[in-house]
């Protein structure tokens, strides 16, 4: 290990793996130091712009909590979190593509029966969902769950919104589940376009390479039910200025559905608004787990 220069010192590392014994961990960390190297020696990495990474990442570290995780931000806007989901979400044809978590998901969100308002009074044009979740045969799925949220008018999650040290207060997100012939309804708000968190180290990273922090409008969905995959994505808004420069680079055309406006007046469950409201039909198709393949 001595008199190590710049062309021994990557087998080197290399060799100071060989008694890990968790071999895929040795593969990872063997292949991250291979392209880790190569890329340093490619664009000839100065001391100063090292130094600069290094104080980016701490950035990044330091402004990660429990409302903001900006490593995930990162993630996203470098096209990892997509090439990672794509990798390891081949799905036939006929199934529902999946794409990105994203940071705003909660565990605990309120449970609603089909039919109920899981924007709980947030801001935005009112919103009906409608949809059916089968299988890859056609099947219906019952007792499927599903978890959605989204953004508010705003651009903000509830998450982003809240104060205090109490638990957050929920809005425009549920879970639900599908009724005997696979079928969930429910009211929310319409997607609007928004930023991300752009006022931190990834924010700043987006302004020096000149790119914008946009994602197009959306709604989040997580479903899950024994027997199959569980599914991850979004379904995007058709007509939405960003979906050709979405910049986590999430959108996949078959995940554009029509938001339809409807003019003031009488809503599907009997409301009456004196607004436009909207209405969004959209089903979905689940991958069986390999357990009934």
């Amino acid at each position: 290990m001595r008199n190590i220069n710049e062309d021994t010192i990557t087998l080197a590392v290399i060799e100071s793996f060989a008694k890990c014994e968790d071999a895929r961990l040795r593969t990872i960390m063997t292949n991250l130091v291979q392209h880790l190297h190569a890329f340093a020696r490619e664009v000839k990495l100065t001391e100063a712009e090292w130094f600069k990474a290094i104080s980016f990442l701490t950035e990044v570290g330091h402004i990660t909590d429990d409302k903001r995780q900006e490593f995930i931000l990162l993630s996203d806007t470098l096209g990892l979190s997509m090439l990672v989901t794509a990798q390891n979400n081949s799905k036939p044809a006929n199934c529902t593509e999946a794409t990105v978590f994203g940071p705003f998901f909660l565990e605990g969100a309120p449970v609603y029966r089909n039919g109920e308002d899981i924007s709980n009074g947030a801001h935005g044009a009112p919103c009906y969902v409608k949809g059916q979740v089968r299988g890859a045969d056609g099947e219906v799925v019952p007792n499927a769950w599903l978890d959605v949220w989204q953004s508010d008018e705003d651009g903000f999650y509830d998450v982003q919104t809240h104060s205090g040290d109490g638990p957050t207060e929920h809005r425009a997100r549920g879970r639900l589940q599908t009724d005997a012939e696979g079928n969930f309804h429910f009211r929310s708000i319409l997607a609007e376009a928004y930023p991300i968190p752009h006022d931190g180290p990834v924010g700043r990273m987006l302004a020096a390479t000149g790119r914008h922090p946009w994602r197009p409008a959306h709604l989040h969905f997580m479903l899950q039910a024994p027997g199959y995959e569980t599914l991850i994505t979004h379904v995007f808004r058709n007509g939405d200025q960003y979906l050709d420069s979405d910049v986590v680079f999430g959108v996949r055309s078959s995940l554009i559905a029509d938001w339809i406006r409807h003019e003031p007046g009488i809503a599907p469950d009997g409301k009456v608004f004196d607004v436009p409201w909207y209405t969004l039909d959209y089903d979905f198709v689940l991958n069986p787990s390999e357990a009934i393949a």
